[in-house]
């Protein structure tokens, strides 16, 4: 028997401060944080970043499958049990003379990566609840990282009439060890929406902090009136990365679409202090 595990898109984005990967190169970046984080020596497979095997296998975020030497799957669960998992090895291998134990395993687990003071900048409060849109990043016009990553929600007025409450928040992507240079100008945004929308207001600055540096997010609500919700919105935001090492602080300008429509393949997402949304 071989064991795997296959990583897809985050179930839930920004608990533990993680966030949404948006490159191939990103996701394996979250795989050995998991091998280290978790201490587990059972590999890791990657999944495309169309998540073409989560799709195929079931969409939901814990499936377990048990696949034959022929590569037929024989077994799947839409949740994984390990008690269950047990029994249909014994029925399709035989009984394991010595069965492991979870304190065999001698999983050494760690924290995530430390980062600066947080608890700083308060959390915005929402006016209800709301769903993940749909928000692709802008690849290739720099070779800089997206060291600082959006998430933008919508309510359910938004996302039923073209007509609500629109959530920017971006996070500082604890894999790239960086955080908010306060002594530097704050982050800013601006919004170019397509023919027949209407934001206001359609660019905003991030807070005046006294501390030198955080890691909070920034977060921020915007009205959004659109008559067609088919063409998504442009978003510029500039901001400047800070190493949290110090061996380096520079200006970044980056750049999202934002449709107006239900991402769901996004799930549950953790919110500052760790409240699901």
């Amino acid at each position: 028997m071989d064991f795997y595990y296959i990583y897809k898109a985050l179930s839930h984005p920004g608990h533990n401060r993680y966030v949404m990967p948006f490159t191939l190169d990103e996701r394996l970046m979250h795989a050995r944080e998991a091998e280290r984080t978790l201490g587990s020596r059972i590999p890791w497979l990657v999944d495309n970043m169309d998540d073409a095997a989560h799709t195929a296998f079931g969409t939901l975020s814990n499936v377990e499958l048990v696949v034959d030497a022929d590569a037929r799957i024989v077994r799947r669960r839409m949740w994984s049990d390990p008690e269950g998992l047990r029994l249909d090895l014994d029925e399709l291998v035989g009984p394991a003379a010595q069965p492991t134990r979870v304190e065999d395993l001698d999983m050494q687990q760690l924290p995530p990566p430390p980062t600066v003071a947080t608890g700083i900048v308060p959390p915005v409060e929402l006016p209800g609840r709301m769903w993940p849109l749909v928000a692709e990043p802008v690849l290739g016009e720099s070779r800089v990282p997206f060291f600082v990553k959006l998430r933008a929600d919508g309510d359910a007025d938004l996302i039923n009439t073209g007509r609500g409450t629109l959530y920017l928040g971006f996070f500082l992507d604890p894999l790239y060890e960086v955080h908010w240079n306060n002594e530097a100008p704050p982050l800013k945004f601006e919004i170019q929406p397509p023919e027949g929308v209407e934001i206001a207001p359609a660019s905003m600055t991030g807070p005046q902090v006294q501390e030198p540096a955080d890691g909070d997010p920034r977060e921020f609500l915007v009205n959004v009136a659109a008559q067609r919700t088919e063409e998504p919105l442009a978003l510029t935001f500039d901001y400047y990365a800070c190493d949290n090492d110090l061996t380096f602080c520079i200006p970044v300008k980056q750049r999202y679409r934002i449709g107006l429509q239900r991402d769901i393949s996004h799930g549950w997402t953790f919110r500052p202090g760790g409240a699901r949304q």
